[in-house]
């Protein structure tokens, strides 16, 4: 009988030695997995965060194609404006009724005093950017016209400014030089002489466009565009930091036409300037 109870006390011990060496074994491994299945759940997380983020980086490009496409309508619709208003403003200008058709010949008008105008907007920028188009040969210079006619000098007129608002720069200098050459007294002369300039100033040619600016006031001082020329002048002053000679064009601009939109731009230019402490 003691043999037996020894061999089964023998038994038992190695019994629960066995289950403990298990039982060792299997805790280790359950926290394995535990581990593996938190980080599988973390990654899941950021697998669905990445999905969200992507679903607004997609919104968010649907939106800027929009905005995009909104801000092309808009251009094309300020230069349609400005060159509709650039239009009224010389027939009035030359006594032309506004109603009268662009490419309707009319009869030479007698010499006439110039009539109040709004000044058309001014941008600090270039000029708005026309559609695309197909460009078709150019001559090199203005074509000859016949002095008197009011159609062609128009139509003249028209040519070179829509070189200007095709972003043509130097064709439309060169165009616009030709005009006032052909049409130095012209009813389009100040407008012309205005858009030359601009021409270079667009293109930072400064010394070139300072001159031209300076011949609409001396030349055409009773013309809607001296406000304009005022304050293009003065920002083509302080682009050469010329502070104390822009200020003075401006405060001269706003003095002299306290009601335009060139003043109007001409105090958040000297705003500006006093920020920066010039």
């Amino acid at each position: 009988m003691t043999i037996k109870r020894t061999a089964g006390l023998a038994v038992s011990l190695l019994l629960c030695a066995s289950w403990q060496v298990q039982a060792a074994e299997t805790t280790p491994l359950e926290q394995r997995v535990q581990i593996l299945e938190r980080k599988v759940k973390a990654m899941s997380n950021l697998i669905l965060r990445l999905d969200a983020l992507q679903r607004e980086v997609q919104q968010l490009r649907g939106e800027v194609e929009l905005q995009n496409h909104a801000m092309d309508a808009l251009k094309k619709r300020q230069r349609d404006l400005y060159l509709d208003v650039d239009q009224r403003l010389s027939r009035v200008s030359a006594g032309q009724p506004p109603a009268a058709a662009a490419t309707a010949p009319v009869a030479p008008a007698a010499p006439v005093q110039r009539a109040a105008a709004t000044p058309a907007p001014v941008v600090e920028t270039a000029p708005p950017a026309a559609p695309a188009y197909t460009p078709a040969p150019t001559p090199a210079a203005q074509p000859q016209v016949a002095a008197g006619d009011p159609a062609k000098e128009e139509s003249a007129y028209q040519q070179a400014f829509e070189l200007l608002m095709q972003r043509r720069y130097d064709e439309a200098h060169t165009a616009f030089s030709g005009f006032l050459g052909a049409y130095p007294e012209g009813r389009f002369a100040d407008n012309a002489q205005y858009w030359l300039a601009e021409a270079s100033y667009v293109t930072r040619k400064f010394d070139i466009a300072l001159a031209d600016f300076a011949k609409v006031l001396e030349n055409h001082p009773d013309s809607p565009k001296v406000p304009d020329a005022m304050l293009k002048t003065g920002f083509i002053q302080y682009e050469l930091k010329q502070w104390p000679e822009a200020r003075a064009t401006l405060e001269g601009l706003i003095s002299q036409h306290p009601s335009s939109t060139a003043s109007r731009l001409a105090k958040k230019r000297l705003q500006r300037m006093q920020s920066e402490g010039h």
